[in-house]
């Protein structure tokens, strides 16, 4: 999460100064990756500096700003099919990078702490009353950790927020991919599949429905030329559960109305059997 400045230049113009509470190295990385896609004509933001610390694990960096476009909303097949191609795009200049220097992901994407807990550590939200979760969220967030970490498939780069809010458009044209911190380091089909259940996610997070994540899923394999094989398949149902998890647990601390959890309670049974769970 980052805090935004926009800042007007005399050799840049209006450009966009960001600060977070982040990994300078981490940070540089990203800025790294944002550079590379910008460079090949991917609709983002150019970063117009390195990563430089503002005070102790407080990293400020400045990039080009990039205003309007529409963020679409909807979660039907067609949006679906529009959002995957843009992702497989970014994944195919990206294919070539190291995954070194990302870290950890972030905990809507971190289905596989190193403290061997369900969740990634977070003082504030552990300290909160965890009864307020339902059974199922957790019996379900188990099944999806243990279903993701038998996994060996290769780590590859990639966008790690793939939502709606993230996304601009003019029509049908992509305008402008935001949210560059958040990139990841996670095997193809664990991005491609946590994509498919959170592209329609706009200001209130949700779960896209199954018809969707499936023309997600499938889109995104026409456009790269390959199948998923029988692994990645499941890898991917697995990985479309785990930003709703996420969220439907922070909607039961915050008791927040129960979008995702409702969503997530409907769904889950079919999406753990395509993942191979049940």
């Amino acid at each position: 999460m980052s805090h935004q400045f926009l800042y007007d230049s005399d050799e840049q113009g209006i450009v966009v100064v960001k600060v977070r509470s982040d990994s300078a190295d981490r940070i540089s990385r990203c800025l790294q990756i944002q550079r590379i896609a910008a460079d090949a004509d991917f609709p983002c933001a150019r970063p117009l500096t390195g990563a430089d610390l503002l005070g102790p694990g407080l990293v400020i960096s400045a990039e080009t700003w990039i205003p309007g476009g529409e963020m679409y909303s909807g979660e039907g097949v067609s949006f679906a099919n529009r959002s995957a191609r843009l992702l497989a795009g970014l994944m195919e200049i990206l294919e070539s990078q190291s995954p070194t220097g990302l870290g950890s992901p972030p905990p809507w994407m971190h289905w596989n702490p190193p403290t061997g807990g369900l969740w990634p550590t977070n003082p504030e939200i552990d300290a909160m009353d965890q009864g307020l979760v339902p059974d199922h969220v957790h019996v379900i967030a188990r099944a999806v950790s243990e279903r993701l970490t038998q996994g060996v498939l290769p780590l590859a780069v990639g966008h790690g927020d793939w939502e709606s809010q993230n996304l601009r458009w003019q029509g049908l044209r992509p305008w402008a991919v935001h949210d560059w911190d958040s990139l990841v380091a996670l095997p193809e089909a664990a991005i491609v599949g946590a994509g498919s259940g959170a592209f329609a996610s706009t200001a209130i997070p949700t779960l896209a429905t199954i018809e969707s994540s499936e023309k997600f899923i499938d889109s995104y394999q026409q456009a790269r030329g390959r199948r998923f094989t029988e692994e990645e398949q499941e890898v991917a149902w697995a990985a479309s559960l785990w930003p709703a998890l996420h969220n439907a647990r922070g909607e039961s601390l915050f008791q927040s109305p129960p979008v995702a959890l409702d969503a997530l309670t409907c769904q889950a049974p079919e999406r753990l059997q395509r993942a191979g769970v049940l």
